[in-house]
């Protein structure tokens, strides 16, 4: 049989679950398709595990890439399709091998009418192996290279020695929409990810304070969104202007509330925006006490204005050094940290509330036209598609 590359892809936690798992292996199916929309491939369906085939070799690193960062997939590998024979499998396996130092075979033997059992397989290979070259040795426990065959039903076999770690979690689109209130910061990227994960498909939303913050801030974020994009599939990017809502709560308002009253706004948009776009839910990057108004009655105030929803805080428990690490990890912290204020810097109190008090709140937003402000705010709403 004539030997080609290919691309295994196993998946996470989709074999757990029973009546279900055709649904969640088709939907894992379309975002492979969709991570690698625009290059040639076809994708097979073995037990257990996804195949790419028929791609052009100079890709594979790029193909690698993408499919690494589709949630749901466990690990990857890059191997060689070959007949199941123990000569070409041999073959292979000699091509991969290392040329001094300690191995083991490892064989999964999906066709179980296959003449040799995986304990047999591995010490055929591995004898034929050492004979070829007695500069190598067998360590069973603590190899410095594993050679791995799979052994299909097909009358295939796949050979291959390095395993890729892939971002796990679940196929997005599994777990219903999420609004994740995107700043230009290092925690909402992370908890949009986070999310993302466990299967939510993303929408977002930025509030901007224009001419008080640049352009450039709003690039940034846009950039945020596309590298989350990367993950979740594409995702849309509400821009949404609040600049009018921080000028008369300054001018209206006690000075230590502004942060309070003003994500008390932004919780209102966002919900609304949820219900329009079918979002089921609202997500940020609050962790508690990371900042003034990261305190449960801050967080309470904000979510006192939520009438449908709930609101999600996957960073909730997070250190600053967790989410730090993450962000470095899924390629978001270099963008975050460029040094563009985003509009919770706008008006910045000298002494923010710490712990608000929910009736005194409300007795200060009561100066404002709450309905009129967020009816002006939709009414410039931006959508942008990544």
């Amino acid at each position: 049989m004539e030997r080609e590359q290919v691309i295994i892809v196993r998946y996470c936690e989709i074999h757990l679950k029973g009546k279900n798992r055709g649904y969640f292996e088709q939907v894992f199916m379309n975002n492979l398709e969709k991570a690698l929309a625009g290059v040639r491939h076809e994708i097979r369906r073995p037990s257990g595990r996804y195949v790419v085939e028929n791609f052009d070799g100079s890709r594979t690193e790029e193909i690698c890439e993408r499919i690494r960062k589709v949630f749901g997939v466990h690990t990857l590998s890059v191997g060689i399709k070959t007949g199941a024979d123990l000569d070409e499998i041999f073959e292979e396996v000699v091509r991969i091998a290392p040329d001094s130092g300690t191995f083991k075979v490892e064989t999964n033997r999906a066709d179980k009418h296959f003449p040799l059992n995986s304990v047999e397989v591995n010490a055929e290979i591995g004898g034929r192996l050492l004979g070829k070259n007695p500069s190598l040795k067998v360590d069973v426990r603590e190899p410095q290279c594993v050679l791995h065959i799979d052994i299909r039903e097909n009358g295939t076999a796949l050979v291959f020695r390095d395993i890729i770690k892939g971002a796990g979690g679940m196929p997005v689109g599994t777990a219903g929409k999420g609004m994740l209130l995107l700043s230009g910061g290092i925690d909402s990227p992370v908890a949009g990810y986070m999310i993302a994960k466990r299967g939510m498909k993303l929408e977002c939303v930025h509030f901007h304070s224009y001419p008080y913050t640049n352009m450039q801030a709003r690039e940034k974020v846009e950039e945020l969104a596309r590298i989350l994009a990367e993950y979740t599939g594409g995702l849309t990017l509400h821009v949404v202007s609040v600049t009018h809502i921080q000028e008369e709560i300054h001018k209206k308002c006690p000075e230590e509330m502004m942060i309070t009253l003003l994500r008390r706004f932004m919780m209102r948009i966002a919900e609304r925006l949820s219900l329009e776009t079918g979002a089921q839910c609202i997500v940020t990057g609050e962790s508690l006490g990371q900042v003034a108004s990261q305190t449960v009655e801050g967080m309470t105030s904000s979510n006192a204005v939520i009438k449908t929803m709930p609101v999600l805080r996957p960073l909730v428990g997070f250190d600053k050094t967790e989410i730090i690490a993450k962000a470095r990890e899924i390629g978001t912290y270099e963008t975050s940290v460029l040094p563009y204020e985003d509009c919770c810097t706008v008006f910045l109190p000298k002494h923010p509330l710490i712990r608000p008090k929910l009736d005194k709140v409300e007795a200060a937003e009561s100066l404002l036209d709450v309905q009129g402000l967020i009816d002006e705010a939709f009414a410039g709403i931006e959508a942008v598609q990544f």
